[in-house]
């Protein structure tokens, strides 16, 4: 296990890196001015200049990304230029609404969706298998920023129920504003687990050592929860790591719907003003978060399943 971790680690560290560089590199390439956007047109010469010193922009770009990482690796993100606060600072400051926000959907879909699966695998080619089809397409099928402005629409403009913008004060006020964005984003994943978990139940039900176990006379219960329901879920786990990217994605619609604080609406605003450092901080961070979850789900499944650690 020790062997496969370190491994795992390794080639999350190089993926960290090639997709921090093209990222650089992507960044660096939009066209225009990004002193001047900054500036507005009415900037000195000098004062595009003397930011454009600041922000190393007069360097060639070999240049730029090896001042980029050697800042970063003394733990320095650069400076805000509107501010001239830390990126650090800025970036973590928004960082835990986003992170909040991803769990609470995670949480509740991850939930909600793998009791659906069981059920509808331990109860197959019934009505409530077809129902449950049905749903589950359905939740797939349902844009998170549709969802986000349905939600908006009807649960906090027309029933009042929930907060319509921002992310509250208090731990009971932040959790009442986090549900509508989390039930937004959240929604599809239910159906996508339950169809997942659904076709891996009925795959792992035929296995021998679920046979065994009937064979036994072990309730079906128990069957289908400890000996079916722990390897069904493997797949469960892995697509969770690798969906973080696209939760951060549905993230952005939520906090710009629900005007919630947090890194998607923060990466949005800095592109609008094309300020660099905060792009960057933001991107990094994000793609750390991404290859961080995928690195997790793998040691989780390996830590589940014996055979996933010589797989790899």
């Amino acid at each position: 296990m020790l062997n496969f971790a370190t491994r795992r680690f390794g080639l999350s560290l190089l993926i960290l890196f090639v997709a921090v560089t093209v990222m650089f590199l992507m960044i660096r390439a939009v066209p225009g001015d990004p002193v001047q956007i900054m500036l507005g047109p009415r900037a000195t010469p000098e004062l595009q200049a003397q930011l454009t010193a600041a922000l190393g922009l007069d360097q060639p770009i070999w240049k730029q990304l090896l001042i980029f990482y050697g800042n970063l690796l003394q733990g320095d993100l650069g400076t805000d230029v509107f501010s001239g606060r830390s990126v650090t600072d800025i970036v973590f400051q928004q960082l835990p609404f986003t992170l909040e926000l991803i769990f609470a959907s995670i949480l509740w879909s991850a939930s909600l969706g793998i009791a659906l699966g069981a059920y509808a695998a331990a109860h197959p080619n019934t009505l409530i298998d077809r129902i449950t089809a049905a749903i589950s397409v359905s939740f797939v099928a349902a844009p998170a920023f549709v969802v986000a402005l349905l939600a908006l629409l009807v649960f906090a403009v027309h029933l009042q129920w929930f907060p319509a913008i921002g992310a509250g004060e208090g731990f009971w006020d932040r959790l009442d504003h986090l549900v509508l964005p989390a039930f937004a984003i959240g929604l599809s994943w239910v159906g996508y687990i339950a169809r997942l978990v659904r076709a891996s139940m009925l795959e792992v039900m035929g296995e021998s050592h679920v046979r065994t176990a009937r064979a036994f006379g072990i309730a079906e219960r128990r069957v289908v929860m400890v000996y079916a329901l722990r390897i069904a879920i493997l797949p469960v786990v892995t697509v969770i790591g690798v969906g973080m990217g696209f939760l951060l994605s549905s993230a952005v619609f939520a906090e710009i719907v629900f005007a919630r604080p947090g890194l998607g609406k923060l990466v949005i605003d800095s592109i609008t003003t094309r300020n660099y450092p905060i792009v960057m901080g933001s991107v990094l961070i994000s793609t750390a978060l991404f290859v961080v979850s995928t690195a997790l789900a793998d040691l989780i499944n390996a830590l589940l399943d014996p055979r996933a650690r010589t797989a790899n």
